[in-house]
């Protein structure tokens, strides 16, 4: 008895080394090649950023982000923000740079001591979207005739024509301001006019789904527009696209270190002439491309966009398909 249990411990104990035998020489998994390839290295340096919320819901800056941080060896941290907040968080020194879009804005904060070196690096265009049937009617209508017939109709049966607001004090909502104030309302008075108008005080991603539950009309960026009819169940639809006013540029600012406490203005600057530099320029412009059938975004380096098969504002402003 004593033999057979001796015998039976010698085979599981044959049995255990092999087994460690085998592990040991097992072919690496991929998290085990991978931190071979690239060996544990944190970066000395955290760089903060405030960024628009639209590259966080189209998903560019996620794909930016790595490429940033590996070329300049820093560790990011990345607040997204409407451009107001954005501002503020840079007014402050929270951050080192911001991007936004909203050049009264931005013109503001660098005439205040704020920021240096803004550059434009890219520019999509904003749409009208709403429900398929268009209770308001603004289908063909420009922008400013678009909002006149939305407040005229929302006025007279608020229960099935509604507008959902970014109200957030961002660059989406500044345009929104602008568009009331070209179809000849004082934004205040339609802030007030009735539950038609409602103010999410969300995220442009946030916003888009409030209005697609509430089967209402909203100002989006045709980026995020495109981003979310692909991964979401969007049942409302772009309406109004083809006008000017909906051309819409996002920059890069750097904050000032002699009227903040921020310590990366080299990091700051170096980040800007990084996306306008012509490889990132051609990677944000072709970014979407492939998953949406047309680009996200446009660059705008040099004060236009310099690659080849750049839409014009009619090419570029098509139905969305």
């Amino acid at each position: 008895m004593n033999k057979r249990f001796f015998s039976k411990l010698g085979i599981l104990t044959t049995a255990i080394v092999l087994f460690a035998l085998l592990i040991g020489c097992a072919p690496a998994t991929q998290p085990e090649q991978a931190a071979a390839q690239y060996p544990l290295h944190a970066p000395e340096t955290r760089f903060k950023i405030a960024t628009t919320t639209s590259l966080y819901d189209t998903g560019l800056w996620y794909y930016l982000e790595p490429m940033f941080e590996e070329y300049a060896d820093v560790e990011m941290d990345i607040i997204y923000a409407g451009t107001g907040i954005a501002l503020e968080y840079g007014k402050r020194g929270d951050v080192d740079a911001v991007i936004v879009h909203d050049r009264a804005a931005e013109d503001k904060f660098i005439a205040e001591g704020y920021g240096l070196n803004r550059r434009n690096f890219a520019y999509n265009f904003f749409l009208i979207a709403g429900p398929p049937g268009d209770p308001a009617g603004i289908k063909g209508s420009t922008a400013t005739e678009a909002f006149e017939k939305i407040y005229e109709a929302g006025m007279k049966d608020p229960d099935t024509v509604k507008f959902i607001s970014r109200g957030d004090n961002s660059g989406t909502h500044s345009k929104e301001k602008i568009i009331w104030s070209k179809a000849g309302y004082k934004y205040e008075d339609v802030e007030k006019s009735g539950k038609w108008y409602v103010e999410a005080g969300k995220g442009m991603g946030t916003t888009l789904l409030m209005a697609n539950e509430e089967q209402a009309y909203v100002l989006v960026d045709i980026s995020t527009f495109l981003a979310y009819t692909k991964k979401t169940n969007l049942t409302i639809a772009p309406i109004v696209e083809e006008d000017p006013v909906f051309l819409n540029v996002y920059a890069a600012i750097a904050v000032n270190p002699d009227t903040t406490n921020v310590a990366n203005i080299d990091i700051a600057n170096k980040l800007i002439n990084w996306l306008i530099s012509p490889e990132i320029q051609n990677l944000i412009g072709t970014y979407g491309k492939a998953e949406y059938g047309r680009s996200l975004f446009f660059p705008l380096a040099d004060g236009g966009c310099n690659m080849e098969g750049c839409p014009s504002l009619e090419e570029y402003t098509k139905p969305v398909p």
